[in-house]
């Protein structure tokens, strides 16, 4: 089991409610005698806060456990920085959906509690890296837990591509673009695209294409250590962009090919004992549950 003593805390910027949950979180850590570290942009919602202050590649360093405060973009973001350094994240949710920041501020200290005493689960979610080339030579690259989407950016013209999975040719497609998505990002962006929900525990990928010019265009649920590649049309007049999690833009041209394939390795996420996905997916999206009475 392990210890978690030094404990990194990362805060969503300009919310005054996450500020309310870090005073919180804050004192009842020092109160129990853990050492805190904040992260250096957060630490400036925290005036004289006194307490050690890190990157958040130093938090991945030094810390046995990071907590974000903020909403399941907050933890994306995380997520990217600190995945090598297999540090476990905790998620404050101070968001609106909530899908991996699980903890309420209500029961913040109630549930807190028994995480830090070794009440918890852990889980492992993989993410997904891509890059882009341009006449052969690098462009550039990003990494999303959640999706990589190929998308207009702000032309409304459709955008004409070829995509490969694993070196065979699917098809060539005109459409607003494509979400590749990872089990996590299940139900984000691909869910409102009429993208299947995976359980997390899939080593799978969903391919989402967005408003496509045929109708007989659908999902394609492939095996997560594929390597998907994507070849801008020559003849397209649009330059569209690639985006990382709805966080980081690239710039593509006619031409341009983009792979997406798995990282090497993982987003430690902990849980309180009582997460459940089938739970988490009745609260959020509405789910009945049960029977309504005839």
């Amino acid at each position: 089991m392990d210890q978690f003593r030094n404990i990194g805390v990362i805060g969503r910027m300009g919310s005054v409610k996450v500020v309310e949950s870090l005073r919180q979180l804050k004192q009842y850590l020092i109160n129990n005698n853990y050492h805190v570290i904040i992260e250096e942009d957060t630490s400036t919602m925290l005036p004289g806060h006194g307490l050690q202050v890190a990157s958040k590649k130093l938090l991945g360093e030094i810390c046995d456990l990071v907590i974000v405060v903020g909403g399941d973009g907050s933890l994306l973001g995380a997520a990217r920085e600190l995945a090598k350094s297999k540090i476990p994240l905790l998620g404050v949710n101070r968001g609106r959906l909530g899908f991996l920041t699980d903890i309420s501020p209500s029961d913040l200290e109630e549930r807190l509690a028994k995480v830090l005493q070794g009440e918890y689960i852990e889980e492992t979610r993989f993410l997904l890296d891509g890059h882009v080339e341009r006449n052969g030579q690098p462009l550039g690259f990003g990494a999303a837990l959640n999706d990589v989407v190929l998308h207009p950016g702000k032309s409304t013209r459709m955008i004409g591509f070829d995509l490969y999975i694993d070196g065979h040719f699917v098809y060539s497609q005109r459409s607003d673009g494509l979400i590749v998505a990872t089990p996590t990002g299940s139900t984000a962006y691909s869910l409102s695209a009429g993208g299947p929900i995976m359980h997390p525990k899939l080593d799978a990928v969903v391919l989402v294409p967005m408003f496509p010019h045929t109708l007989s265009s659908r999902p394609i649920v492939v095996d997560g250590k594929s390597e998907i590649k994507l070849v801008i049309g020559e003849t397209n007049e649009t330059y569209p962009q690639i985006s990382f999690d709805g966080q980081m833009n690239i710039a593509c041209a006619p031409g341009d090919i983009i792979r997406i394939t798995k990282k090497p390795f993982k987003v430690r996420l902990i849980h309180p004992v009582d997460h459940n996905f089938y739970a988490t997916c009745r609260d959020k999206l509405g789910w009945a549950s049960e029977i309504a009475a005839s």
